[in-house]
């Protein structure tokens, strides 16, 4: 994965397998701090100790249609080569809190990305789950709900390709107002 946008795309992508109705996405961008987190967290089936214990290596799967998983060691190996680390916390039946974090300045760590269109595409794709997303920027917060947003559609749903396209626009300004673009 080229961008950190598709690391949250795959463990949003994992979240939505393991059958969850919320999934929140929050990213802490703090300069001053020189940190990047990111925290996924999802009320999916969650996972055992061991699968916690054995997800990190590429060679483990829950899949049955391929040997491999190479989503979270992949993330693994990107947060410790940019100075950071991973950290997976799960409770079976209750659901997953994954979080990466960054050196934000490290020359190892990978661009954001287009986390608008992940998140459109995430929320296009899924509309009945509740994503929340928000970013945080030096201090300055953006904030996304779409149980917020269906209430204010009044019946239109959130995979009309009018509401995507406003989605996606409303994002990207947001997180230029703050000053993560």
């Amino acid at each position: 994965m080229k961008t950190l946008a598709l690391h949250i795309l795959d463990i949003a992508q994992n979240a939505i397998t393991a059958k969850a109705e919320n999934i929140f996405i929050d990213i802490e961008e703090d300069t001053r701090e020189n940190r990047y987190v990111i925290r996924v967290t999802d009320d999916g089936c969650g996972m055992s100790e061991d699968t916690i214990q054995r997800v990190t290596d590429p060679y483990y799967t829950s899949r049955t249609t391929r040997k491999v998983g190479m989503g979270i060691p992949l993330l693994k190996q990107h947060a410790e080569m940019a100075g950071g680390h991973l950290r997976i916390t799960s409770e079976e039946g209750k659901g997953t809190k994954v979080a990466a974090v960054f050196e934000h300045d490290h020359v190892d760590r990978q661009s954001a990305g287009d986390i608008a269109g992940v998140m459109v595409l995430l929320i296009g794709s899924n509309p009945e789950i509740r994503f929340r997303y928000g970013h945080q920027y030096n201090g300055k917060e953006y904030a996304l709900d779409t149980r917020e947003v269906q209430e204010v559609l009044d019946g239109v749903p959130l995979n009309d390709p009018e509401v995507l396209k406003y989605l996606r626009e409303m994002i990207r300004e947001n997180l230029s107002d703050i000053g993560a673009l």
